[in-house]
């Protein structure tokens, strides 16, 4: 079979869906398997999959050990999805939702597990450094989505915090996701260290661009509600820019929609926010700063040695991700 993006993917699926989760009690594994067949981009054991085929021809060697990416991802999503109190999950119920809070809570736990569990399959040779990565990236994830909550109830966040935050929350997993890539694939610290350097940069340009797709994208798309973001008051890059730039009548108004003070329906509020970014220029600001992250991952990539026919597939895929709709 020609290897394709699409047939890295099917073969990513048909590993989650027998994996041997676990059977008993139901309520503890059911709701793993529903999370997992959920679908989603797939993107970080795909990322895993491209880096390792870049350096070794044969790719399903790695399909296995990439699950453990994706399972520690979802557990996390499980988790996310508690805190943030959400009642979808790619369209459809969450776990807490589906089953309840206690059972989501010990579900995700299992799933730590079994990541831990799928990056055991590793060589011996490598596992010392794979669970090192892993566990450095584990703690990074979790530390970014403390500082997210903290977020909500500060009243000032530069750029900066911000952009910490994004990059631990979700930049690192992208960066370990290729590094193990290159890890099963037996490349040198070097390499390793531009591959992490390449995803890191690659997941914190992907992050920027859900923040411009939350108030400009389609929503027949995009898959979430369109201005979300602005009608929670979340504090993404646009946001603390426009609260930077705006200055007398416009810093008001935006003030005044962001407290409450002025009552408006939640589409004037999308409309009227989404006006003062448009004013200050902040939609172009930010694809400027997506682009240079997108640089940077590409700048990397260029330095690792590899096949340039097999590299291909993992650029292709990455300037997918500047283009994403969704």
């Amino acid at each position: 079979m020609l290897f394709s993006i699409p047939t890295v993917i099917k073969e990513i699926n048909k590993a989650s869906e027998s994996y041997p989760y676990g059977e008993e009690p139901k309520e503890l594994y059911e709701p793993i398997r529903y999370l997992m067949a959920l679908g989603g981009k797939r993107m970080r054991p795909l990322l895993t999959v491209l880096t390792y085929y870049m350096f070794q021809e044969d790719y399903k060697k790695a399909i296995g050990p990439s699950l453990a990416v994706e399972v520690f991802h979802n557990f996390s999503l499980m988790h996310d999805d508690i805190m943030d109190k959400a009642p979808l999950r790619r369209g459809k119920p969450t776990v807490h939702e589906k089953w309840n809070t206690n059972i989501a809570i010990l579900s995700g736990d299992v799933m730590l597990v079994k990541a831990y569990d799928i990056l055991n399959t590793c060589d011996a040779k490598i596992l010392p450094d794979a669970l090192r990565l892993f566990n450095d990236t584990a703690t990074g994830v979790c530390e970014g989505q403390q500082w997210d909550m903290n977020f909500e109830t500060e009243n000032s966040v530069t750029v900066e915090q911000y952009l910490h935050m994004i990059k631990l929350k979700t930049a690192v997993l992208l960066g370990f996701s290729m590094e193990l890539g290159g890890l099963l694939a037996g490349v040198d610290k070097a390499t390793l260290s531009a591959l992490r350097t390449c995803g890191t940069s690659a997941g914190i340009g992907f992050q920027l661009t859900d923040d411009v797709l939350d108030v400009y994208g389609d929503a027949a798309t995009f898959g979430k509600q369109v201005g979300g973001d602005i009608l929670a008051n979340k504090k993404t890059y646009l946001l603390i820019r426009a609260l930077e730039k705006a200055e007398g009548a416009s810093k008001k108004q935006l003030q005044d929609l962001l407290s409450g003070k002025k009552k408006v329906s939640d589409a004037e509020k999308v409309e009227q926010v989404t006006r003062l970014y448009n004013e200050l220029g902040i939609r172009e600001e930010a694809e400027k700063r997506i682009q240079e992250y997108f640089d940077a991952a590409f700048h990397a990539l260029q330095s690792i040695k590899g096949s340039i026919y097999r590299k291909h597939y993992l650029k292709d895929y990455l300037q997918a991700l500047i283009q994403r709709q969704q």
